[in-house]
């Protein structure tokens, strides 16, 4: 499973964190980021992560874009929603599109660990399913 990682900078850190406290199930997937963020997970973690160009300069509309073709199979987003600086991701085309494409989406720690507990309990088998009937 691909796995889209975006992160506000006042949310880099608890990213960090998450990544750290969920390393085993996260090793068996593919991860794909946001450049600042995949390069501080990346160093946090020791975790193989394709990193993208910083989201402020294209990274999020190369999910975005990666999101729309069917290359990205959830996403999370840990988002500042009270004091995210005018360069960073928004949010809205984010969302958008991932509700026009059924992909799993958490915008804080609490959805996506939900996300990753169904992950690791195999809960999220059916994006598998419905990937191999796009093909």
């Amino acid at each position: 499973m691909r796995i889209a990682l975006i992160a506000h900078d006042s949310r880099k850190e608890l990213m960090t964190q998450f990544c750290t406290a969920y390393i085993r199930v996260l090793s068996q997937n593919e991860l794909v980021a946001t450049g600042v963020t995949g390069k501080v997970v990346h160093d946090a973690t020791g975790l193989p992560v394709r990193c993208l160009y910083p989201g402020g300069r294209g990274g999020a509309e190369q999910i975005s874009s990666m999101i729309a073709c069917g290359e990205v199979d959830m996403l999370l987003f840990f988002r500042d929603p009270v004091s995210a600086r005018p360069d960073e991701p928004n949010a809205v085309n984010l969302l958008r599109l991932c509700d026009m494409h059924t992909i799993p989406v958490a915008t804080n720690i609490a959805t996506a660990e939900v996300l990753i507990h169904g992950l690791e309990r195999g809960d999220l088998a059916w994006i598998d399913l419905q990937r191999d009937r796009h093909c």
